[in-house]
Order: structure tokens, then sequence, then C-alpha cells
């Protein structure tokens, strides 16, 4: 029944892709984080699996400007950022990984930043997947991006 379970369960998952690579990412939600080109402030999005989807939940920054949506619930917070409830639903997000903005992942459990792994101005693809629970216990976790380093 075990062997039968292993194989036959999904479980939404969020996959990233990247050229080198394809890692899930155990948590259920995760955040990007890079610094303002403009601004030169940090911004934060924070994306989750929402029935069984890749949503947009919550984006953090700290100042408005060009490109900020001002149609959006702003939630009080006393961290010094704006924080907006967002709540848009992707099919999947790509991602351009920069060495000039810090493109950073943030897990519950680590802090990846991906300009250090991943070869500039390479693109990352978030997505959810509905996996096969094999397919998770076998396949490389985000953790393991650190080994990777970026190619030459």
């Amino acid at each position: 029944m075990l062997l039968l379970a292993i194989f036959a369960i999904k479980i939404p998952t969020i996959q990233m892709t990247y050229m080198d690579g394809s890692f899930y990412l155990t948590d259920k939600s995760f955040e990007i984080g890079w610094i303002h080109s403009v601004e030169k402030e940090p911004w934060y999005e924070t994306y989750g699996i929402v029935n069984g989807d890749l949503h947009l939940t919550e984006t953090k920054f700290k100042t408005f400007g060009a490109g900020v949506p001002s149609d959006k619930e702003v939630i009080r917070s006393e961290d010094g950022f704006i924080h907006m409830s967002i709540h848009e639903k992707f099919e999947e997000l790509r991602l351009t990984v920069s060495e000039n903005t810090k493109t950073t992942l943030y897990t519950e459990k680590n802090t990846i930043p991906l300009y250090e792994f991943i070869d500039n101005h390479e693109t990352v693809i978030f997505r959810v997947e509905k996996t096969p629970l094999w397919k998770i216990i076998r396949g490389e976790k985000i953790d393991e991006i650190k080994k990777q380093g970026k190619s030459t």
C-alpha cells in the first residue's frame, strides 16, 4: 500500500526550473527579493499555492513609484515597508536573475542569493506542478542549489 501511495499520490508543489536544473520547493510559499533599480531600495513579493495554483499574495516595498499598484489593499505594518495584499493568479512566474539587483529567493528555511548561483540574466521559472510523491522524494531540493554554482 505504501508503495502504491508513493506512485499514485500527486501533491501541488512549487517547481523552480532554470537552464541547469529543476528544484521542488517543499514550502507552500516563497518570497522573491531584489533591489529596485531606480529607488535602490529592497522590494519583496510573496507567492504561494492557493487552491492548487500559483498566486502573488503580497508585495512590500519602501516607497511608491512608477509601476507600483495603486488599487490594492494596503496592510498596516510597523516594519518600515508598505505592504499590499495582491492575490493575482499566475500560470507561471518568469524571473530574470540579476547580479545588479541581487535577486534572492527566501523560503521558510533558506535564503538563496540566486544571483550567486545562477548566471546573470538567466530566466528562472516558478510554477505549480501536481507532482507524484516519488518524484518529490527522489528529486533535487532547493537546498542543493548551493552545490551547483554558476556555470562557466
